[in-house]
């Protein structure tokens, strides 16, 4: 049996009820907020998530779903191409394949009889001496095999990859180079699923110019996909709703008044969705000039100590220092908290820049705690970075989080667009959800019941004139008992159950059963509507 990949899961009634609810007061509030949906595609460009999120990162280096687009490698593109323009010429083709001797580490090439010439042609993308000794050699294993008939080596590469000295030092050790036009060359591309949509909001925000709109508040909801260990609220498709805040700093996007707006809102979300005791976790991570002052104290700091800690760890405070505070091994933690603290590091603009979104929290009511160690995963963070955790979720109890990037559209070749965002988990908030799906699922008002043979035709055309008035109508059918007709009305959690049978037809008028109290009454067709809303 064929069952769904380990770290997925399929969502199932009840439980969408539950998901409907959330996704729909998330809605409602967003409204309130003057924020506006964007979609974007659920997989880009590699690239956009190695300049975005960071190399470095967990996300990049282990979690990203990545694959080659296009019909294999560059080489095999080029080889394809060769293959079209000379076509004609070609017979006695053996098979495209890569050489024995280079079968993992160089390029695809075919053996072919071309203008009466038996020829070994190699195509390679970027290639390089190294592989114009590597054809030469793999010419003189073919010949070998071949009883020493004369051959013709050819090296196919893309015009302009190679320098002018290249097809010189191939025509000396007896090559031949095409190179082809890249006009009519056709990569195929690195393309990844995403693994978190803020990159790709930044992505549209620059291909589209949105800058010109001024403030962008916008707001997405799907699903987002990592290769992690599955865990309590963490699987490998995840959903995520998330709200970006960005435009040209004229329009104010730079502004605290924006970070605590995006925090405000969220509080209003979860106090809406009926979330108690979460936590609001605060800090400011600085500009990118205090960053690195404060991960030059931090690799410092480690240099005595990283030996001690996990492999994580290790290679963090090499290459990422700051993305040691993201560590959970217990083991770790004294050497953590004995590390400096990027609040000691904040040059004075950053420094007002976080105490007046402090202040605007205070005065709108909402309440936070400070915590120097909290820093974002994703590298295009500064300032602001927070979390709102809650208790129900266990050791990982972070229900969302986010901050602000003022640097990304730039790193990305856009215009100067500093802004804020998060993202929600809503796996994890659904979790935290003191409702249940059933309490949430909205039940069929009426179950119609068909009595009797052609009484189908008469419940269908019911059930469509009271779903025109809002009625939630589950049919049965004609060939049901009607003891099953109760139990199934029953079990469906219908408010009423209504009987069509030919007499009830005839009459205009239909029995109508409250299944709470048991009261049966008869209404006319006319006043059904009314009756069972």
């Amino acid at each position: 049996m064929i069952k769904a990949i380990r770290g997925t899961r399929d969502l199932l009634p009840p439980d969408t009820a539950l998901w409907n609810f959330v996704e729909a007061a998330v809605r409602d509030v967003f409204r309130a907020y003057n924020f506006h949906e964007i979609r974007t595609p659920i997989f880009e460009e590699t690239q956009l998530f190695a300049r975005a999120v960071g190399e470095e990162t967990d996300v990049v280096a282990k979690e990203m779903y990545t694959w080659e687009d296009g019909g294999g490698s560059a080489d095999n593109a080029l080889l394809r191409l060769w293959m079209a323009k000379h076509w004609k010429e070609l017979s006695g083709i053996v098979e495209p394949r890569p050489f024995p001797e280079q079968r993992t580490r160089f390029g695809v090439g075919i053996q072919a009889n071309w203008n009466g010439i038996w020829t070994l042609v190699r195509a390679r993308y970027g290639a390089t001496s190294q592989d114009l000794a590597q054809l030469k050699a793999s010419g003189r294993a073919w010949q070998a095999m071949s009883e020493n008939r004369a051959i013709q080596l050819v090296l196919v590469t893309l015009k302009g990859s190679v320098p002018d000295t290249f097809t010189q030092d191939a025509k000396q050790k007896g090559l031949e180079v095409e190179e082809l036009d890249s006009e009519a060359f056709d990569p195929p591309q690195s393309l990844t699923l995403r693994p978190e949509n803020t990159a790709g909001v930044v992505r549209a925000y620059i291909e589209h110019k949105l800058w010109e709109r001024g403030l962008n508040k916008l707001y997405y909801i799907g699903p987002q996909f990592r290769r992690e260990r599955p865990q309590k609220g963490r699987y490998r498709q995840f959903y995520q709703i998330g709200a970006e805040v960005i435009g040209p700093a004229s329009s104010g996007s730079e502004s605290p008044a924006r970070d605590a707006e995006i925090l405000e809102l969220l509080a209003t979300l979860l106090d809406r969705l009926g979330i108690e005791g979460w936590t609001l976790q605060l800090n400011s991570i600085g500009c990118p000039a205090d960053r690195a002052r404060y991960n030059e104290a931090l690799r410092k700091a480690l240099e005595p100590v990283a030996a001690k800690m996990c492999t994580d760890c290790q290679r963090r405070a090499v290459t990422n220092p700051l993305r040691v505070f993201d560590c959970k091994v217990p083991e770790d933690q004294p050497i953590i908290e004995n590390l400096p603290r990027i609040s000691q590091f904040l040059d004075e603009p950053c420094r007002q820049h976080f105490e007046q979104v402090q202040e605007i929290l205070r005065a709108v009511g909402v309440d936070f705690q400070l915590n120097d160690r909290l820093v974002r995963g994703l590298d295009y963070y500064t300032r602001t970075a927070f979390e709102f955790t809650h208790g129900a979720l266990g050791a990982q109890n972070a229900i969302l989080g986010g901050g602000r990037y003022d640097g990304l559209s730039e790193s990305l070749g856009g215009p100067n667009a500093p802004g804020i965002g998060f993202a929600i988990g809503e796996d994890r908030l659904v979790l935290a959800l003191r409702q249940s799906a059933e309490a949430v699922q909205k039940k069929p008002d009426v179950y119609i019941a068909p009595l009797g043979a052609g009484m189908n035709r008469e419940a269908a055309r019911l059930a469509r004139e009271l779903r025109r008035h809002d009625v939630i109508v589950d049919l049965g059918d004609e060939s049901f008992r009607l003891k099953k007709s109760f139990e199934t009305a029953d079990k469906q959690g219908a408010r009423f159950i209504l009987i069509v049978g030919e007499n009830e037809v005839k009459a205009g008028a239909f029995a109508v059963k409250n299944l709470a109290t048991g009261v049966q009454i008869s209404v006319p067709r006319a006043d059904l509507p009314q009756k069972l809303r």
